[in-house]
């Protein structure tokens, strides 16, 4: 891809009259509609990018003779990598996903596109022309997978080649225009240590995951949107044993899992005519009878919690999710009340006594004011004492403070605390961390991980 030159554009935009820049963006519109118009899209898309943008350029200098629009030479260079976006790109915003520090793109309407970078969200001098702009690249996203987005049907949830998670909504329902979404695939996997170099956790708090998961022991990964539950799902799920036979079931595939013997199963609308939809739980349900060793959840969000339950408590042990919650505590309740929605009539102290038997783990992790990721909590699921689920943390997050860069200050603490699991862990002869080994001799001290 021709890939923008952000920083000029952005410049450019800012510091130029705008009803010139409102011109450019109309005249490179009508360029892009004459190349359409003088040459068939199959051809352009066989053209190699030299011969494209060739193809751009005289058609760009014709125009601007026709129109007496003069073009400066950068004005000209943003015209061909813009022009040459909209054919065999998204427009627009094929910069800023080309961009590997942008992680998330968000389009609100034609004039407002804003980008998350490092955890904050700032507003990028981009546009769109129009709605109709806007909603030709968002048809260009939907096409090939054979979706539709309309008055009828005005939202769609799709994925971009690179594997990108895309969501699209338009009016009536949307006020503000046709709007676009676009969570990005990060093009390398992070690993553990990354999410060390990053401060998510720290080398002792993914030491003890490693032995957790693998002893086989069931786990959720809890936390808000954005919060990166599925980098850490997918951290924990290259840290199962290779050799082991994994099928994992999301709503659009985004793990990668480095092992060999994977089987990914990915969730599908149902089509035009309201037929064909398999669900998460669909796919649960089948998934146990493929034989496997792990199964792995990208989220768990309806009636499929009841089927990860059973599963997990009928052998299935392993067993990896995500979950929206904001506390350990509250992924109990959630799973509690979506295990209710499966339609099954249990009393709330049979399904709890099933969460309680199921789940060994939970990890919590928040996106914090600063827009660092921290897994805040790692606390075990203990069992029933009375009517309620017993936790405990074993790591948490205590913040301290705030320094002068506005970065948010604190440590990650060992509570040092002896889990029930603990037995399982060491029988099955899984390596645990120093201070762990040292630590468990002893009950309610604390120490810095």
């Amino acid at each position: 891809m021709v890939a923008v030159d952000a920083h000029w554009d952005a410049e450019y935009l800012s510091n130029a009259d705008r009803a010139q820049a409102d011109r450019l963006l109309k005249f490179q519109a009508e360029v892009h509609q004459q190349l359409l118009a003088d040459t068939d899209l199959q051809d352009l898309q066989k053209m190699t990018r030299e011969q494209l943008l060739e193809r751009i350029g005289v058609m760009t200098s014709e125009k601007a003779r026709q129109s007496h629009f003069t073009l400066t030479a950068r004005m000209r260079q943003h015209l061909l990598s813009e022009v040459f976006s909209e054919v065999r790109g998204f427009g627009p915003i094929q910069a800023l996903l080309d961009d590997d520090s942008v992680s998330e793109v968000m389009v609100n309407g034609p004039k407002r596109i804003f980008v998350e970078r490092k955890g904050k969200v700032e507003e990028v001098e981009r546009q769109f022309i129009d709605d109709s702009h806007v909603m030709r690249i968002i048809n260009k996203i939907i096409a090939p997978l054979g979706r539709r987005l309309d008055e009828s049907m005005p939202m769609v949830d799709a994925r971009l080649p690179d594997g990108s998670r895309v969501n699209a909504i338009i009016p009536p329902v949307s006020v503000t225009g046709p709007c676009i979404t676009i969570r990005k695939f990060s093009s390398e996997p992070f690993t553990t240590d990354d999410l060390i170099g990053f401060g998510t956790m720290t080398e002792a708090m993914c030491e003890f995951l490693r032995a957790c998961v693998e002893a086989r022991l069931n786990i959720i990964v809890a936390g808000g949107t954005g919060s990166g539950k599925t980098t850490s799902l997918n951290v924990l799920s290259s840290m199962i044993p290779r050799g082991e036979r994994i099928i994992t079931i999301e709503d659009a595939a985004e793990l990668r899992l480095q092992q060999r013997h994977v089987i990914t199963l990915e969730a599908r609308p149902a089509n035009l005519e309201g037929r064909g939809e398999i669900t998460i739980r669909n796919l649960v349900r089948n998934s146990l009878r493929m034989r496997p060793d792990r199964i792995v959840i990208g989220e768990v969000r309806g009636g499929e919690a009841l089927d990860m339950l059973q599963a997990m408590n009928t052998g299935h042990d392993g067993s990896l999710s995500t979950c929206h919650a904001n506390s350990p505590r509250d992924v109990l309740s959630r799973l509690e009340t979506m295990t209710l929605m499966a339609g099954a009539e249990l009393p709330s102290a049979a399904i709890r006594e099933q969460i309680a038997a199921a789940i060994h783990v939970i990890v919590q992790q928040s996106r914090l004011r600063d827009g660092s990721r921290r897994i805040t909590h790692i606390s075990e699921v203990q069992n029933m004492e009375g009517d309620h689920i017993v936790m405990q943390d074993l790591y948490k997050f205590e913040q301290e403070g705030v320094d002068m860069s506005g970065r948010l200050v604190g440590k990650f603490v060992c509570t040092n605390l002896r889990p029930l699991f603990a037995e399982k862990l060491i029988s099955q002869g899984v390596r645990l961390p120093t201070d762990l080994q040292q630590a468990w001799g002893g009950v309610g001290r604390s120490c810095q991980a």
